[in-house]
Parts: structure tokens; sequence; C-alpha cells
């Protein structure tokens, strides 16, 4: 019963590390490419989505912690 609580468990965490990237992605690269970091509150955003998704990713690395050996 253990492997599926644990397949169960890393399947969580690597959504959530997709979601992680995925905001990175969306809040960094695409107004970078856009060409819209020109403004300092666009930089101020963009630390804003930066944080998020390193939040996010901390997160999912956490929810690993609840695997069982």
């Amino acid at each position: 019963m253990h492997t599926v609580h644990n397949a169960r468990i890393t399947l969580l965490a690597t959504a959530l590390n997709n979601l992680a990237l995925a905001v990175v992605i969306a809040g960094c690269i695409a107004p970078a490419v856009s060409g819209q970091l020109a403004g300092g509150g666009q930089v101020v955003a963009t630390l804003a989505w930066i944080s998020a998704g390193s939040i996010l990713h901390f997160f999912a690395q956490g929810v690993l912690g609840g695997l069982r050996p």
C-alpha cells in the first residue's frame, strides 16, 4: 500500500513543481520576450512572479517529505 501512497505523493509534487515552472515562465519570460520589461514597475512584478514560483517549488519539496519508506 505504501507504493500507491508514494506514487500519489510523487505525482502531486510533480504537478506542483510544474505549476511553479509555469508561474515563472508566465511572469518572467513572457514579458521579457514581448519587450515589456522596460519599466521599473514591471521588474517588481517579475520578482513577485519569481517569488511565487519559488514558494510553489519549495512547497512541492515539502510534499515529498510525506513519502513512506
